[in-house]
């Protein structure tokens, strides 16, 4: 079985998500670049969502973490095996907070996208998608052809 990483700091031990920390220094790297560059350093880049990605006997699965996000703002495509899902959370802007002053901010916004490439044949018409609690699954069926095959044997 394998173990996580401890961090260990006085009574308190808690598990370290690498992931985590990971985002936090891109975050971190972020902020230093528009510091010392200003807005030169400023790529509107997409970032990725959360996602798992399974197969069951005869489909893929993939659940995108999407919090916030209504159906309409996110596109789904499938071209051959490659999956593609991407959209735009619109940042608030300071009226719409009710004349609040922000003191931190770490929700994530602008374009995101996700892309993954299936292994197996999939049958694009038959994808389905639901938004439900903030969470996209989308079930893509594996194709006749890409499905194993009992073969008998005679003699």
């Amino acid at each position: 079985m394998a173990t996580l990483p401890v961090r260990r700091g006085g009574r308190n031990t808690s598990l370290v998500n690498p992931t985590r920390e990971f985002e936090d220094i891109y975050d971190r790297m972020g902020q230093l670049m528009n510091f010392a560059f200003g807005d030169l350093a400023r790529v509107e880049m997409p970032w990725v969502p959360l996602a798992d990605l399974s197969e069951t006997d005869d489909a893929y699965v993939v659940k995108v973490e999407l919090p916030g996000v209504s159906k309409d703002q996110v596109d789904v495509q499938m071209q051959d095996r490659e999956l593609v899902v991407s959209g735009e959370i619109p940042e608030e802007q300071d009226g719409q907070n009710g004349g609040r002053r922000r003191h931190r901010s770490s929700r994530r916004t602008g374009r995101f996208e996700f892309r993954a490439y299936l292994s197996g044949d999939v049958n694009t018409d038959a994808v389905r998608g639901e938004l439900t609690d903030g969470v996209l699954t989308l079930t893509i069926p594996e194709s006749e052809a890409a499905k194993p095959r009992k073969i008998e044997i005679t003699g």
